[in-house]
């Protein structure tokens, strides 16, 4: 399964380099991709975990960016 998220308050390329790396990190997710001139995540992962994959992505995202909010897009 691939989704798309808009990302919102991303204020760096480093902190969006270090999402899609804890993210790729996660159990299930086959590609992850963050774009920070874009702010968008792109996850393509394990049908069946989406939803406890997309609840880690999210809490990785807001420990990095404390802002930092996801919306499906």
């Amino acid at each position: 399964m691939k989704k798309k998220f808009k990302l919102t308050n991303v204020d760096c390329a480093n902190c969006a380099q270090k999402m899609e790396d804890s993210i790729n990190k996660i159990p299930g997710v086959e590609k992850a991709r963050v774009s920070f001139m874009m702010q968008k995540l792109t996850v393509e992962a394990d049908e069946e975990k989406f939803d406890d994959i997309m609840t880690q992505a999210t809490a990785i995202c807001k420990a990095i960016e404390p802002d930092c909010s996801l919306i499906i897009h």
